[in-house]
């Protein structure tokens, strides 16, 4: 199966700017501390997330992301667009499982390159207003507040539709089954 591959994908340029909200040059600027960011991930740790024990890290030729061009594509075009796995899988060529696999092997390492290049995303106002050279004040003016929480409406004294409660006893037959010789779905008992 083959899929998207930024070979065919770095001729057109609007295109490739529509599927990772990155241009070309953006892009070329990712790509080495995105690789040192994968190779370090992988010689620790496995595609299905355990340690590595026995061999080291290779990239094997049938490999459904074999350059780092195509892995950092697959995952800025899944933030972009957030689609379903198996869309994601079927866009790169592989079933919905594997990309489940590159998506949590690529997303921390897209956040460790982009750490290392200073440009991971804010997570508080102190953090902010550090990365602006300002103080937390001048931050918090640049940060929409959060909307506040709508006020619970009351309910109304009355429902609008009656209320219907149990009106009494069932009248269907009830099946005693926890005595040893009653079968449900049997008409005579056997000993």
């Amino acid at each position: 199966m083959a899929g998207l591959r930024f070979a065919d994908l770095q001729s057109r340029p609007t295109e490739f700017l529509d599927l990772t909200s990155v241009t070309l040059e953006e892009f070329q600027q990712l790509v080495p501390p995105f690789e040192t960011a994968y190779q370090a991930r992988m010689a620790a740790w496995r595609m299905d997330g355990k340690p590595r024990t026995a061999r080291r890290f290779t990239v094997y030729k049938n490999c459904p992301l074999p350059t780092p061009e195509d892995r950092l594509l697959f995952i800025l075009t899944y933030l972009k667009t957030y689609a379903l796995q198996v869309v994601q899988g079927r866009l790169f060529g592989m079933v919905q499982g594997k990309a489940n696999q590159w998506i949590h092997v690529l997303l921390p390492t897209l956040l460790a390159a982009l750490r290392t290049l200073g440009d991971a995303p804010a997570r508080s106002l102190p953090a902010l207003a550090q990365r602006l050279g300002g103080s937390a004040a001048e931050a918090a003016t640049m940060v929409a507040p959060r909307e506040e929480k709508p006020t619970p409406i009351p309910a109304p004294a009355s429902p609008l539709l009656p209320m219907t409660g149990r009106n009494g006893a069932s009248s269907a037959p009830k099946t005693l089954l926890n005595r040893p010789r009653v079968i449900a779905a049997r008409k005579k008992t056997t000993r």
